[in-house]
Formats: structure tokens, sequence, C-alpha cells
């Protein structure tokens, strides 16, 4: 890929172009406009290829984005309304749903994990499990708006940030701290948003 130095560190072209659609759609979903989901689409597909490289071997997050593709258009298709009274409203995550959503994380972790270490030559196999199904579930939780999301990308960020480090990704890291950052404003967004809107938050 083509490349470029900044601060005495090679960076992509494409790891840029990543950055800035990165930004621009975490943005976006902040503000609840509809477009975070086209831009998404576009940065999902930049990084399916970075995390492909031999540099970071990121399979599974490399594979994620792939799968981002398809959530991203189903929640596209969830937020799209016709009038303001039938737009998708923020709620909460019953807590049902939330331990099936986490047991499914820690299974789908572990279980992706060993396959990736015993399978691939992969350098984080665990951790790119964990934060795949962190993401995957974070994503999800975005096309049903459901409030909690924010929390799993603060979390799922923090990793990201360490792992990209640690792969020599410094463009990348800095931006995953910034999702960090627009993830606590998210929160404090939304949450104001539902409190304004149906005064049922405690």
């Amino acid at each position: 890929m083509q490349a470029f130095q900044l601060f005495g560190q090679s960076i992509s072209i494409l790891e840029c172009l990543g950055f800035v659609t990165g930004v621009i759609g975490v943005w976006l979903t902040i503000k609840q406009n509809i477009l975070c989901f086209p831009i998404g689409i576009v940065n999902v597909a930049i990084y399916a290829f970075i995390f492909f490289d031999p540099k970071s071997t990121l399979y599974l997050n490399a594979l994620l984005q792939l799968v981002y593709i398809i959530v991203l258009i189903y929640g596209w298709k969830k937020w799209k309304s016709k009038t303001a009274s039938d737009e998708l409203a923020i709620t909460r995550t019953e807590k049902r749903s939330g331990f099936v959503l986490l047991f499914m994380g820690l299974a789908a972790s572990v279980l992706l994990g060993y396959i990736t270490k015993e399978h691939t030559d992969a350098r984080l196999p665990y951790w790119d499990a964990i934060t795949t199904s962190m993401s995957l579930i974070a994503q999800w939780m975005v096309a049903k708006k459901k409030i909690e999301n924010w929390l799993l990308w603060i979390i799922a960020d923090i990793i990201y940030v360490g792992m990209n480090i640690y792969l020599s990704l410094y463009l990348t890291a800095i931006l995953y701290f910034i999702y960090f950052v627009l993830a606590i404003k998210g929160y404090m967004e939304w949450k104001k948003d539902m409190k304004k809107t149906s005064g049922t938050l405690r």
C-alpha cells in the first residue's frame, strides 16, 4: 500500500482514508444522522483491507468489517423512516437480552480465539476475538438504537488502542482513541435525547 512518513512512522494512504471516514461516521452516529451508514460502509471496507494485511494479521477483525457491511445495511433500513413520528427511538437493552448477548459474546470470544490461535498466524488471536465479538454486538445495538452500544464501544476502543500500538498501526491507534472520546460523548448525547423524548430514564 502507498505510504508516507508521519512523525517518523510509515502511514498508508488507505489508513488515512480509514481515519477520516471513521471519525465522520462515528460523529454522524452520535448526531443520529442516517448518513452514518453509507460512510460506515466505506470505512469498514477500507479496514477490511488494512486488517488482512500481513502487518496486522487481525483476521477476525478483517472478517468483522465484512459482516459490518450487512449490519450497516440493516441499520440503514431500520433507521430510515418516512415521517418523524415513526422514527426509531433510543431505548435501553432489556436485562434478559443483555444476559443473552453477554453469554454469546463470551462464548464467541473463547471459540474464535482458540480457532484463530490454532489455525492461523494471528499475533493477537484472543484479543482479536474479544474485540470482534464486542464490536459486532455493539454495531447490532447501534442498528437497534440501544444506548448501551456506546458502553461497549468505550471498552472495545480502549483495547483497540493497545492492540494497534502493539501492531505499529499508530494512526489507527489514534483513531480508536478518538473513537473512545466520541463514544463517551455519544453516550451522553443519546442519554440526554432519550430522557427528553421518553421521560423514562432513571
